[in-house]
C-alpha cells in the first residue's frame, strides 16, 4: 500500500482519516494486542507510532509487535527523534519543522535519517510540520527549541503552508502538542486549508468527538489522537472515529 496514495484518497473523499497516535513508551508489550483490537473494531483508520523522547529503547520492536496486530491498518511512524526509524513500519513522516528556525529540526535529523531510510526501504513522505500555540509549553516546544505561529496568526500559518507547498512538500501538519491545552483554532484550519491543495493533518489538544468533527468540518483531512486514549479513555474510540468520518 502507498500510504501517500491513502492520505490522498482521503482527501478526495467525502470522509477523513482517523490516526490514533502511539506513544510506545506508554503501552506495555502485552498491552498491544487488545489495544489493537480496540483500535480495529472502534474503525481506526491509520497508527501513528512516536513520541518526542523514547526512554526504554525498544522502538522497533514495538513497531514490530503493532504491526503484527494491525492487519490491514497502515502502521506510520510519526518521529520525535532520528532514533525513531524502523524497517516494520509501512511508511514514515518525513518531517521537518518549518515553522522554527531550528537548522537541526529544518534539515538537520534528515539529512542523518536519509540513508538510513534508504536502506531500510521504508516509504518516506515529506512533512511539513508546523507547531501551533497550544496555551502552554508542549514536549515538541521544549524539545526543538522553537516557537509555535501564534494561533491567532492565521495568515503566518498561511504563508508557512504556502511555502510548503511551493517547496514540494507532500503533507501539512499543524500541531498543537502532545496533551495541548488548547488544539489547533478552527480558523487556522479553515485558512490554511482553502490555501494549499496538500493533504492536512491537525493533531494535539482534541479531547473530544464533537472537537474532531469540528477540525474536519474546517478542512482537516487526517486527525490525529494520541494521549486521550491513554489509560480507560480507550473505549471511547468508536465515538472519535464515528465524529471524524462525518465531520
Amino acid at each position: 500500500m502507498n500510504i501517500h496514495t491513502f492520505f490522498l484518497d482521503f482527501k478526495k473523499s467525502n470522509s477523513a482519516c482517523f490516526a490514533l497516535l502511539i506513544d510506545p513508551d506508554k503501552i506495555a508489550f502485552e498491552a498491544i494486542p487488545e489495544f489493537m483490537d480496540k483500535c480495529l473494531a472502534g474503525g481506526v483508520d491509520a497508527i501513528f507510532v512516536g513520541g518526542s523522547i523514547i526512554i526504554n529503547g525498544q522502538f522497533d520492536l514495538k513497531i514490530k509487535q503493532i504491526k503484527a496486530y494491525a492487519k490491514s491498518v497502515p502502521v506510520i511512524i510519526f518521529p520525535g527523534s532520528l532514533n525513531q526509524i524502523s524497517k516494520y513500519a509501512d511508511a514514515i513522516l518525513y518531517l521537518s519543522l518549518i515553522s522554527g528556525r531550528n537548522p537541526e529540526y529544518l534539515i538537520g535529523s534528515q539529512v542523518s535519517a536519509a540513508p538510513i531510510i534508504k536502506m531500510l526501504g521504508i516509504e518516506a513522505i515529506a512533512t511539513a510540520y508546523m507547531l501551533i500555540e497550544s496555551g502552554e509549553t508542549t514536549s515538541v516546544e521544549f524539545m526543538s527549541g522553537t516557537k509555535p505561529i501564534p494561533r491567532n496568526k492565521v495568515d503566518i500559518a498561511i504563508a508557512h503552508a504556502l511555502a510548503a507547498q511551493y517547496l514540494g512538500f507532500k503533507l501539512v501538519y499543524l500541531e498543537a502538542g502532545s496533551g495541548a491545552e488548547k488544539s489547533v483554532p478552527k480558523e487556522m484550519i479553515l485558512g490554511v486549508s482553502k490555501s494549499v491543495d496538500l493533504p492536512i493533518i491537525v493533531g494535539g489538544g482534541i479531547k473530544m468527538p464533537d472537537e474532531a468533527r469540528e477540525k474536519v468540518a474546517s478542512g482537516a483531512d487526517i486527525i490525529v489522537v494520541g494521549n486521550h486514549f491513554e489509560g480507560n479513555n480507550n473505549n471511547r474510540i468508536k465515538e472519535f472515529a464515528s465524529a471524524i468520518h462525518q465531520g
